[in-house]
């Protein structure tokens, strides 16, 4: 594929999403809502502990990782995206192979538009929320903003290679009803979501981040944001994100060459 071809994909994408003016506010809403709620949760524990940390945040960190966390929530998209499973299912995926155009590539670059869109309408209104309503940390390093943008890519291109896989286990199944309760229930978890991973043991933080993908998509730009670590742990916690993207895009493109070996379209 050509750049020209990736880039009008892109922007194809983009303007979807946009068409969809109502549900994005509802979401933006949504996730604000939530968020004064993981706030007050997170808060709370930093105020029972003696020195007024949890798991090495203070307050105003533990404000900023929720806040920025809920924005970014709709531009990684952790959940929500099963456009491939349901044309596989259809055998609609029979056009998209039919084209001259890689469908990993294809749907990746709609993603991209997709996440472009998002970080306009949903990333930036939990943040403002979170800076009006309470006292979030900012960044004080000049290396951090750059790093910090650097992990937002990477993240949205490791998510959504996890959730192309997902999808493509349709292929094989048919019905990815089990594969997705499992990935919107492991994801939320184990992406830092719910809780900074930093909550747990240092060998359970250790074993997730580097035999999993999961703290790639949220937990490490979380992580950069609020300066968690020295400057030299932040570069490295963004290049294994970059070794996780690889890694995940390849096992992308070969699944998609197995199932189109394999694929069967229902009733033809």
């Amino acid at each position: 594929m050509s750049f020209r071809t990736f880039a009008a994909i892109t922007g194809s994408g983009f303007r979807r999403y946009a068409t969809y003016r109502q549900a994005t506010f509802a979401g933006a809403f949504t996730n604000t809502v939530f968020g004064f709620l993981r706030c007050y949760v997170l808060l709370a524990v930093a105020d029972a502990t003696a020195q007024g940390l949890a798991g090495g945040y203070d307050r105003a960190q533990l404000a900023t990782f929720v806040w920025v966390g809920q924005g970014l929530l709709a531009v990684v998209l952790l959940w929500g995206w099963t456009e491939l499973a349901d044309r596989i299912r259809t055998g609609d995926v029979a056009g998209d192979l039919l084209r001259p155009v890689n469908p990993v590539l294809s749907y990746l670059a709609t993603d991209i538009g997709r996440a472009g869109h998002a970080t306009l309408t949903r990333f930036i209104p939990p943040v403002v929320t979170g800076l009006i309503f309470f006292d979030m940390y900012l960044p004080r390093r000049w290396v951090t903003a750059p790093l910090f943008v650097v992990s937002i890519v990477l993240a949205v291109l490791a998510c959504f290679a996890c959730r192309y896989l997902v999808n493509a286990s349709a292929y094989w199944l048919h019905d990815v009803r089990g594969p997705m309760i499992a990935w919107t229930l492991g994801s939320g978890v184990l992406a830092g979501l719910y809780f900074p991973l930093r909550f747990l043991p240092d060998w359970a933080t250790l074993a997730l981040w580097v035999g999993t993908p999961f703290p790639s998509l949220l937990q490490t730009p979380l992580d950069v944001v609020v300066e968690r670590d020295p400057p030299v742990v932040q570069a490295g916690l963004v290049a294994l994100q970059a070794v996780w993207v690889v890694l995940l895009l390849a096992a992308c493109d070969r699944v998609q060459r197995r199932a189109e070996r394999k694929l069967v379209i229902q009733g033809g």
